[in-house]
């Protein structure tokens, strides 16, 4: 039963990496051409998907660090009030110069 479960598992990796490989973009694959990562993936079925997973995969976008503004650091005008109050001051009319 536990060759069975282990077999199954092996076919369902073997069948996830396949499908990975088939339909990832040609210009997203890494370090060799689509078309050889197919083969290494068929022909070597658990090395190969591993293998494909660690070094062919494409990878996922970073996205950077969120920067809060610090005491010195500028803020934007929306956060200014003195900015905010002129603003709304020369939108009226008001503006003296």
């Amino acid at each position: 039963m536990a060759g069975v479960l282990i077999g199954l598992a092996l076919l369902a990796f073997w069948l996830f990496s396949l499908f990975d490989v088939v339909t990832t973009p040609e210009d997203e694959v890494r370090n060799v051409p689509k078309a050889l990562w197919i083969l290494i993936v068929v022909l070597i079925p658990l090395l190969g998907g591993m293998v494909w997973m660690a070094r062919g995969r494409p990878r996922a976008p970073r996205q950077a660090w969120p920067v809060t503004p610090g005491p010195g650091m500028p803020k934007g005008p929306d956060d200014d009030p003195d900015f905010l109050r002129d603003l709304e001051r020369r939108m009226r009319g008001d503006d003296v110069s």
